[in-house]
């Protein structure tokens, strides 16, 4: 099996760091054209310099994912020449430094921000590259969910189990309903990766007995890198995946 993105226009969200910049950085590796962006700016310019460093085409712009106007105007740069865009993948997300407290505890604000950023961002930019892939009548949509949005979420971040839950609903719905324009939108669940300061902080605070517990968790009782969850991703959206969609593909060292 061989990968060839030659040609193909791809936007990763939330490439600042961790999966987004791998993800960028397998995409470019194998002949794509990748626009990526995130809200921040030094970070998101430091994965362009990289790609473009490894002799891959990238451009990069400070987006706010959740800001409908923000989307749209940043699609419609990407789309300035008439191409559409051929793969899109919604990686933006987390729990915005959040962490688990009581449910009694949680203000709107809280709770809003974090569904912003997980599912209504999948939504708007969705929606922002959809016509041109209708015309198309090609295209890949590959969100980034979580095992939180299978089962009980290891951050305790009420609002964050709930929106990737949602998300993954959101791909099936749009799965259903993009289908007829040979548009597949699919679903990856990365399991716990060290790939960003929350994780990390998370990760240390397991403290050593929890460290080994989630470890003696997993089939494979190792945790994979942001590599891994890449892998999955070139997998959804290439052509050995033409008749794969509206599915959930669990990246987690085989949680059972």
């Amino acid at each position: 099996m061989q990968y060839d993105f030659s040609g193909q226009r791809v936007i990763v969200t939330g490439a600042a760091h961790g999966f987004g910049r791998a993800t960028s950085q397998a995409f470019a590796g194998l002949g794509a054209e990748v626009w990526v962006c995130d809200i921040l700016g030094d970070q998101i310019e430091e994965t362009r310099s990289l790609v473009v460093g490894a002799g891959g085409r990238c451009e990069a712009l400070r987006v706010d994912v959740r800001k409908r106007a923000e989307v749209q105007d940043f699609v419609g740069e990407v789309c300035s020449d008439g191409k559409p865009v051929q793969v899109l993948v919604n990686n933006a997300g987390g729990v915005l430094g959040q962490v688990g407290r009581p449910l009694e505890e949680i203000d709107e604000e809280a709770w809003d921000s974090v569904l912003q950023v997980n599912l209504r961002a999948a939504f708007w930019m969705s929606q922002a590259v959809t016509p041109g892939m209708k015309q198309a009548r090609y295209g890949r949509i590959v969100n980034i969910s979580s095992g939180a949005g299978l089962r009980p979420s290891m951050t305790g971040v009420q609002a964050y189990a709930a929106a990737k839950a949602a998300q993954i609903h959101l791909t099936r719905q749009l799965a259903w309903e993009l289908g007829r324009w040979g548009i597949t939108v699919n679903n990856i669940a990365p399991g716990f990766v060290r790939s960003n300061p929350t994780s990390e902080k998370q990760w240390h605070t397991m403290g050593a007995e929890g460290q080994r517990a989630l470890l003696e968790s997993l089939a494979l009782k190792r945790l994979g890198s942001p590599a891994d969850i890449a892998q999955g991703v070139l997998f959804l959206a290439s052509a050995y995946a033409g008749w794969i969609t509206g599915q959930v593909l669990p990246v987690d060292g085989g949680r059972l």
